[in-house]
């Protein structure tokens, strides 16, 4: 089934994607969205976007996300956060949901720049 629902789809990235197995951590950025925290595992990923299953529902075309990845714990220095943005989300069996986010920029905290800095990945 996966086969089909990618097919139905015009290919739009620019860079390859590659199989990864890695957790993130995924937030509504837009104060309208109820706020969650989803703890899912990537199934694929590239320079520009990221591709994962959940069972939450509250995902949607076009929706703003936080998204940090790759995940290890809220306090680890290395984490990487983005803002991204949601192109596809696909409903699939056993009420599962693919979601498929294109990256936007990176949200930089490090210490050699102000907080809140952000920069175009």
């Amino acid at each position: 089934m996966a086969e089909v629902s990618e097919k139905q789809y015009p290919e739009k990235r620019r860079s390859r994607r590659a199989k990864i197995a890695k957790p993130l951590r995924v937030r509504p950025s837009e104060p309208r969205d109820e706020h969650f925290e989803d703890m899912p595992v990537s199934i694929n990923a590239s320079k520009e976007g990221i591709y994962f299953h959940t069972r939450r529902a509250s995902y949607y075309k076009g929706m703003r996300v936080f998204v940090t990845f790759p995940f290890s714990s809220v306090h680890d220095p290395m984490n990487c956060e983005y803002v991204a943005e949601v192109v596809r989300v696909e409903t699939l069996p056993n009420g599962r949901f693919g979601v498929a986010l294109h990256l936007l920029m990176t949200v930089n905290y490090s210490s050699n720049t102000p907080q809140g800095i952000v920069s175009r990945s």
